[in-house]
């Protein structure tokens, strides 16, 4: 099997930046869409199987976990205010939104690490090289 990517007109790459994040948002390569991005929860697969882009040179960092914080908590807050205002003690609170959240951050990680892959990749940050369709009259 050649170990050389495969060029844009020989796979179906995203029709723009969206696309290319809900590829990395479901898990699948946001080049092609038909690999698996992750090989452990968090860890992207070193190079796509199938179009053999690197995913190894990636810089995610922290802006997933960011992106959930602000998310989960811009969603909670409203409810813990609903359940203090309404007289429910402040410790019942505490114990009963703070594993919300966590499992709620938990379950928010990957998808939004593999959009943020998927938007770096689109846009060509960092180590990634831009690439786009060709165009339909020259397909």
């Amino acid at each position: 099997m050649p170990s050389q990517r495969l060029s844009p007109d020989q796979i179906d790459l995203p029709a723009g930046w969206i696309p290319a994040l809900v590829r990395g948002a479901k898990g699948k390569c946001p080049r092609c869409g038909q690999a698996a991005l992750f090989a452990k929860w968090l860890k992207p697969v070193d190079r796509c199987p199938h179009c053999k882009q690197d995913w190894a040179v990636q810089q995610a960092d922290d802006f997933p976990a960011y992106i959930g914080i602000f998310v989960v908590g811009h969603l909670l807050a409203p409810v813990v205010i609903a359940m203090i205002s309404g007289g429910i003690s402040p410790w019942l609170t505490l114990a009963v939104m703070l594993p919300v959240a966590v499992v709620m951050l938990i379950a928010m990680l990957q998808p939004t690490k593999g959009a943020v892959i998927g938007f770096l990749w689109w846009h060509g940050v960092g180590a990634f090289r831009q690439e786009r369709r060709p165009p339909d009259d020259q397909r």
